[in-house]
């Protein structure tokens, strides 16, 4: 799904055919992301985060559900860790925020290592060593907010208009694919496996005044599910 609508980037200035107009919808969501580091619709991710004081683990992401936690490093031997040995809060309700609690106080005695007699989970994430953990789950808003919707579009019309080469760029350039109006839309592909680094600014004061209640600097994102 796209954050904004192709009739919504054209009227912020994107030209072209359909198909161009949503390549650069594609690009400005794609710097959207990397700007943010945020994701605005639900997205299956996996990310690892440190853990912290008292077993709190603070998530780079807004988190809607988490299907699996496990110790990083994870060995063969070593377990998902139960539901029933962490709780997850979210961003999404008022006053909360994205992260999982380890029960640092509980105990599973059908886990051999974390057994009440054995010191529980505490004293099997303590005998691990593990400073991080792998959370995999669904990331992301229910869907784009305006703000992010609106600057989508304002965005890929910044886009198109920042790679549109001179007549003279165009000719020196053999590599740059051009339409009929003159537009580079030669779009990186970004479904890679690599994650990009997050960036200083969209290239955009304006687009980056409207994300700025948005920025999100947490912990590092390792892979897509």
């Amino acid at each position: 799904m796209a954050y904004c609508t192709i009739q919504a980037a054209r009227d912020a200035g994107c030209t072209g055919t359909d198909a161009v107009v949503a390549a650069w919808i594609q690009a400005a969501r794609d710097t959207i992301e990397r700007y943010t580091q945020q994701v605005f619709e639900p997205t299956d991710l996996v990310v690892v985060a440190d853990v912290g004081a008292g077993g709190l683990v603070i998530l780079p992401r807004r988190v809607r559900t988490v299907t699996s936690v496990t110790p990083v490093p994870a060995a063969d031997d070593e377990p998902t860790i139960p539901a029933t040995a962490y709780r997850v809060t979210s961003s999404s309700v008022l006053g909360q925020v994205d992260a999982v609690h380890l029960s640092w106080g509980g105990w599973d005695d059908l886990v051999a290592g974390a057994e009440s007699y054995n010191g529980g989970w505490l004293g099997l994430w303590e005998r691990w060593g593990a400073e991080q953990v792998r959370v995999a789950g669904e990331f992301g808003y229910d869907t784009a907010p305006m703000l992010v919707g609106q600057g989508c579009a304002l965005l890929a019309a910044h886009l198109q208009a920042a790679a549109a080469p001179s007549d003279a760029d165009a000719a020196q350039d053999g590599g740059l694919t051009v339409d009929d109006e003159g537009n580079n839309v030669a779009i990186e592909d970004a479904d890679d496996d690599e994650v990009p680094p997050p960036s200083a600014s969209t290239g955009s004061v304006q687009v980056d005044a409207l994300l700025a209640g948005y920025l999100n600097r947490g912990a590092s994102l390792i892979g897509g599910v």
